[in-house]
């Protein structure tokens, strides 16, 4: 266990955690990790900069404690942005993100790349910059699986620079067995409140229920980008969407097995599912 007391601690490089270790901050309104003004000189092992990063370590925690990637005062425009992200938990296992905001991001705000058996809980992402990034999404989880997205409030849409809020991501595994439950989320003007993103590799056993989808240029989409790997077994059941201005629902592409059922929407779009096989989309309660 590595307590930190209240205040903030500036950095000079990535902070790295071992297997086993627990980082807790005294909650996110009094301690503070911060990229300091020489953060941008030091690499991550993978050649981005992370703020803190799990680096393949097993049975991690991070919590209670605000982690500020400094976007707002470092030019974060490196050739390398997003090889790393501010929150990065990647090779892991058993692996906890909780309590955490997120601030000043010039990346994505908390990751999860190629890992297992991951909870992202209670935690809080923002992005306030105006013209200086693009692509930052909020909770992004990469080629991994059997994990929890729960509880969390995500708001890329202070700033213009903000993408996705949430984001479920193929590119060379599949990412399944994902269950976003909960979360109150806006995404950014470039971006929707959630995007289910493939390529070759598909994404399948998803399960997104009872989130708040609100603000965004659409709710939940699918997008593919290299490929067109199939879309299976995903339960969108009990969400609202409130004041998106594109489409509620809008999926297209290689789909099987996917089912919308009790879903809501005021001064939203449409749900709309291409057919395929197994595919299940009930009267969802629409007010426009």
């Amino acid at each position: 266990m590595v307590q930190l007391s209240g205040g903030t601690y500036l950095l000079s490089r990535p902070l790295m955690l071992l297997d086993g270790v627990t980082l807790r901050g005294e909650g996110a309104t009094s301690t503070r990790v911060k990229a300091g003004p020489q953060f941008l000189a030091e690499t991550g092992p993978f050649g981005g900069h992370p703020l803190i990063t799990t680096n393949g370590a097993t049975g991690v925690t991070i919590s209670d404690l605000t982690a500020d990637h400094s976007g707002d005062t470092l030019d974060g425009n490196t050739t390398n942005r997003l090889d790393e992200y501010l929150i990065d938990v990647r090779y892991s296992r058993n692996a906890v993100v909780q309590r955490v905001t997120t601030v000043n991001p010039f990346t994505y705000s908390i990751a999860v790349v190629a890992s297992t058996d991951f909870c992202i809980l209670g935690n809080a992402t923002s992005v306030a910059t105006n013209g200086t990034y693009d692509q930052l999404d909020g909770i992004h989880i990469l080629d991994s699986g059997f994990g929890v997205v729960q509880g969390n409030t995500v708001d890329q849409g202070t700033g213009t620079d903000g993408d996705d809020g949430l984001v479920a991501h193929s590119i060379g595994d599949p990412v399944h067995d994902v269950a976003y439950l909960d979360n109150t989320v806006r995404g950014g003007r470039h971006g929707s409140a959630m995007q289910i993103a493939v390529g070759e590799a598909g994404a399948y056993n998803l399960t997104i229920r009872n989130n708040r989808f609100w603000g965004s240029t659409s709710g939940l989409i699918t997008g593919y980008y290299g490929g067109t790997g199939p879309v299976t077994g995903v339960e969108v059941r009990d969400n609202h969407f409130e004041d998106n201005s594109g489409p509620s629902v809008d999926f297209y592409g290689n789909l099987e097995g996917i089912v919308l059922s009790g879903n809501t929407a005021s001064r939203s779009g449409a749900f709309t599912v291409v057919d395929g096989f197994g595919d299940r989309v009930d009267d969802q309660g629409n007010s426009y």
